[in-house]
């Protein structure tokens, strides 16, 4: 069977742009074919029928933990915020799957440096701070996420992956697999970058680290030929 990436990626009604570009720099670097589909509310009617809770910073804040309902429980599938840009081939982060884990991701531990990030909004402290912008589900062993405990549970359990057995079944993937712009120092060997701030399309992160790159991405994006 061909090995095809499936990717979710996170979608929000303010940072369109956001999606297309991440997407974008994915499929230009990747040596295997990749299959994305978007978080998006829009999408989700019926599905995700939780209010909106005021601390949560984008609409794909709980939906995320959805991607294994969506998945119906097979195989993996990476999810990813949208306010991100993959650096190197996909095929790399992808290999790093490993049946002992029900979950992968870079294991952070710091503090956030600023109480608001982007749009004025707060920036919520918590344990295990961005461990799920970037997951690698093991789908079937993701079964207790279901719809319904998605659209129940409280935040923190969710987002603490409170709802495994044990931490043990969480993998750690390599920092350079989420790194966290202006919270972690330029790194030029960052596969994947996170503007977790704030993305280069808002006015006061256009020269954050890596911002040259993602416009650069955007406007590969919206090449057409000229005949």
């Amino acid at each position: 069977m061909m090995n095809i990436a499936r990717v979710f990626v996170g979608f929000d009604s303010k940072e369109v742009v956001a999606y297309h570009v991440f997407c974008q720099s994915i499929l230009e670097k990747s040596s295997i074919p990749v299959e994305f589909v978007p978080v998006s509310l829009n999408n989700l009617a019926g599905t995700f029928t939780r209010e909106r809770n005021p601390l949560q910073s984008t609409e794909f804040s709980f939906s995320r933990f959805l991607v294994p309902y969506l998945s119906n429980y097979e195989g993996w599938s990476l999810f990813a915020d949208c306010d991100m840009l993959m650096r190197t081939d996909i095929a790399r982060l992808w290999e790093l799957r490993d049946d002992r884990y029900a979950v992968m991701c870079v294991k952070h531990d710091y503090i956030p440096k600023s109480a608001i990030k982007f749009l004025g909004q707060t920036q919520t402290k918590y344990e295990k701070k961005n461990w799920s912008s970037v997951i690698l589900f093991n789908n079937a062993k993701c079964r207790s996420l279901t719809s319904n405990y998605v659209n129940t549970a409280i935040g923190l359990q969710l987002h603490q992956f409170k709802w495994l057995e044990s931490d043990e079944l969480i993998g750690s993937l390599p920092p350079t697999s989420n790194w966290l712009v202006d919270e972690c120092d330029y790194n030029e060997a960052a596969d994947l970058v996170h503007f977790t701030e704030g993305g280069p399309y808002f006015e006061e992160y256009k020269n954050a680290d890596y911002a040259e790159e993602w416009f650069s991405t955007r406007d590969r994006l919206l090449y057409a030929a000229k005949l």
